[in-house]
């Protein structure tokens, strides 16, 4: 039997962003809101955590985060430049320092031979200390039933967090 790692995680990330004096906020689609909740499960949590958006349609991307529907058609919602929009988006519109954005096929179905289930991209976006921000995407994927798949999402996006907040 293991451990669920994320609650240690998500005490790791409370205290780096704390530590930092900064606030974090998540853009989420394929996890439906699991990384805020996971966040939010910590007491004192609105010490660091933001907000976050559900943009599980790509009208809800558009509307709540900004991105292009040009984007959306010529790219698909699970792709490399919808995170990084995801991401960017909602660090504009939130001015928190730190965001990440996940977008994936969890399953069963929705997969293709180029994009299978299990596939994720992850954006982040973090304010600089001169006032940029640096954004950054990560792709995975990720084996296992749909419940598999998300949980694995939700623990890969927390450690990027960690590691973004700690640097």
């Amino acid at each position: 039997m293991t451990l669920d790692p994320i609650p240690g995680l998500v005490s790791e990330l409370a205290a780096a962003l704390r530590a930092r004096r900064w606030f974090v906020a998540t853009a989420e689609s394929c996890t439906g809101g699991m990384i805020a909740a996971a966040c939010t499960d910590l007491a004192g949590s609105s010490e660091w955590f933001e907000r976050a958006v559900v943009s599980y349609s790509n009208e809800a991307k558009t509307a709540l985060l900004g991105v292009p529907a040009a984007l959306l058609q010529q790219h698909g919602a699970v792709s490399e430049p919808v995170a990084l929009a995801m991401a960017t988006g909602l660090q504009r519109s939130s001015g928190v320092d730190l965001v990440v954005a996940v977008t994936g096929i969890a399953g069963p179905a929705g997969g293709t031979p180029n994009k299978p289930v299990g596939t994720v991209w992850f954006g982040f976006a973090s304010r600089r200390s001169e006032g940029t921000v640096q954004a950054d995407s990560e792709h995975r994927r990720f084996d296992g039933d749909r419940a598999q798949v998300r949980q694995a999402t939700v623990e890969h996006a927390l450690r990027g967090l960690l590691q973004r907040a700690r640097a």
